[in-house]
């Protein structure tokens, strides 16, 4: 049996005359009395089929005239000129005039359309992603994430990269998110994890002789969801022996530009711009800069520490920073209900005390805080920010953590509000020297930034041995495009004795290192090489090369926020034998009323 001669979007004028059999799905259907015409679909494209009563059994085309759309066919037909012609699809200037028809399988009532503009719920899509996949954005999605991976895979054989898989069933050993735990029906009482990553791995396999490996990995991590996390996420995992530095951004960035130009088509004609992360945070207050546009945080502390304004004395007195940025022309379109939401969204969202402005019109000066400040210091507030006529500067005062964060925030924001962002355009960037270890207020006590396997800077190792924690900078690096991070890795300690002395200042006794790295500890004393790596979140890198808004949209079975998916309705509950084979126990917390 033949299905298809030829895909659905592969006839043209040079195919006329030929006879041709095609199967796909019903799209659309138009009935005109004798004619019926029907748009068969598949992955490839649409052609037009045309049922005449002058050509066709009358049987055949009542058949026809039943369909309903999605149902699946089979035809076969005459390629002849189009009447009619549609430019704006490549089988536009054909259609088949249909001989013999086969219902493959016909359709019920459709949960929603899927041809046309019908606006659909993400929730519905979620739940018939089968159908939602039929849809041509969904479609050209999934595509791109083909080609992606192609491309990947393509550039990582050519550099002599080995692609060895890592085991899902692992220990769970502390990496920054929660683990998915399994329970061990064998060995009961205990349990493995869900790979968070295969940080320990890809490094065992650098120990162990490989030099070039790169993994296409499922990864786990039990976090709080939101529009480009998911609980589980695909991975490019990249490791290199003998390397430096710039030998792995240099390798890494010829892989980005050959990716990108597979999905987008487009070259990418530039040096990824490098820019130390303490800079990134005085600039932009983010860590994964948009740069796509120029407005940038401005220091008014050495200004604003001795004036009359009580609020800011008093946070620069106490080890603050005063910072602003300017929104550029907003100084009509902002009132004070609009400037009062601004605020709102720095003091619920990122803990600032409160925002101040000042407006610059043409008749001049406009804030609360002109009657606080001097002609001189105003005049220096202005000239730092670089406000002009029609301007307005907001200004947050707090400490450093609170001020990049909020004051970030806010400069994204008015960059989509007033358009300063080209959504058209693409701008990748390297954010290098991360600190070694930042503060967690809700831990009491420092954590490593990145992973405690990054190694540490040469020029800052004697402040590193004599016990100093801020400022720490190591050989990290993170890749960002137009304000997502993209990828990030390291240079790694390769040195045992540096890499004790880092577990001992994250609080781990040697026990408890002992305890969860074990083997990976004993694995550094039979001769580690120099390596590095990093890794790409694939489904956040392809979501902002698509431009699209969620990464729901780019993977092919999701989750929701709450981790659900609707289609298959899981997590789900399990019977009682299959919990006692494991030994556990089900229990509900009355206070929160959930398991």
């Amino acid at each position: 049996m033949i299905y298809k001669t030829h895909n659905l979007g592969e006839l043209r004028i040079s195919n006329i005359g030929e006879k041709v059999t095609l199967s796909g799905w019903i799209d659309t259907k138009r009935d005109l009395g004798g004619l019926t015409f029907i748009d068969l679909r598949d992955r490839e494209g649409r052609t037009q089929i045309i049922f005449d009563i002058d050509v066709a059994d009358k049987e055949i085309v009542e058949l026809a005239q039943k369909l309903k759309n999605e149902s699946v066919i089979k035809i076969s037909g005459i390629v002849k000129e189009r009447y009619s012609k549609n430019m704006n699809i490549p089988t536009g200037e054909i259609e088949i005039f249909a001989t013999e028809l086969e219902v493959l399988n016909t359709c019920d009532v459709l949960p929603f359309q899927v041809s046309g503009t019908e606006n659909v719920s993400e929730a519905m899509r979620l739940k018939y992603r089968y159908l939602d996949m039929r849809r041509p954005q969904m479609l050209n999605n999934l595509k791109m994430r083909h080609k992606m991976i192609m491309a990947i895979r393509n550039y990582m054989d050519e550099q002599g990269f080995l692609d060895i898989d890592t085991p899902i069933l692992t220990k769970s050993t502390p990496e920054g998110a929660r683990d998915f735990l399994v329970p061990s029906r064998i060995s009961q009482g205990e349990f493995y994890a869900l790979p968070q990553s295969p940080q320990l791995f890809k490094q065992l396999l650098m120990i162990g002789g490989i030099e070039k490996y790169f993994q296409i990995a499922k990864c786990f991590r039990d976090e709080d969801l939101r529009a480009d996390r998911q609980p589980e996420f695909t991975q490019l995992d990249i490791e290199m022996s003998f390397v430096t530095q710039e030998d792995i951004m240099d390798t890494i960035e010829g892989l980005a530009k050959r990716v990108f130009k597979n999905v987008t088509g487009e070259e990418v004609n530039y040096s990824f711009e490098r820019m130390p992360y303490f800079e990134a945070m005085e600039r932009y207050g983010s860590d994964k800069p948009d740069v796509r546009f120029n407005v940038e945080l401005k220091d008014l502390t050495d200004i604003v520490k001795d004036a009359g304004f009580t609020a800011f004395k008093n946070c620069v007195a106490n080890g603050g920073v005063v910072k602003c940025i300017v929104a550029p022309g907003a100084a009509e379109k902002f009132s004070r209900k609009i400037i009062g939401e601004y605020e709102d969204y720095a003091k619920t969202y990122f803990n600032a005390k409160g925002m101040a402005y000042i407006k610059i019109t043409e008749e001049g000066v406009n804030s609360p805080l002109a009657k606080f400040f001097t002609e001189e210091e105003m005049n220096a507030i202005i000239k730092r920010s670089g406000a002009v006529v029609g301007d307005i500067i907001l200004i947050i005062a707090d400490v450093k953590k609170v001020v990049f964060g909020a004051l970030g925030a806010l400069r994204l924001r008015i960059g989509k509000e007033l358009n300063l962002i080209n959504n058209d355009e693409f701008k990748f960037l390297w954010i290098v020297d991360f600190p070694m270890f930042e503060y967690s207020e809700e831990e009491g006590r420092y954590q490593a930034q990145h992973h405690p396997f990054t190694s540490i800077k040469t020029e800052d190792m004697d402040m590193f041995m004599s016990g100093e924690m801020e400022d720490i900078r190591t050989n990290s690096y993170d890749m960002v495009l137009n304000g997502s991070e993209i990828g990030g890795g390291s240079i790694r300690i390769f040195n045992p004795e540096v890499q004790a002395r880092v577990f001992e200042k994250l609080g781990l006794s040697e026990e408890e290192a002992r305890e969860k790295f074990g083997f990976f500890i004993d694995a550094f004393k039979y001769g580690a090489p120099p390596h590095g790596g990093l890794a790409f979140g694939i489904d956040r890198w392809l979501m902002v090369m698509l431009k699209e808004t969620s990464i729901r949209d780019v993977i092919p079975f999701p989750k929701t926020n709450k981790g659900q998916c609707l289609m298959t309705e899981a997590p789900g509950k399990v019977d009682t034998k299959q919990l006692m084979e494991l030994s556990l126990k089900v229990t509900l917390d009355e206070d929160k009323n959930k398991i």
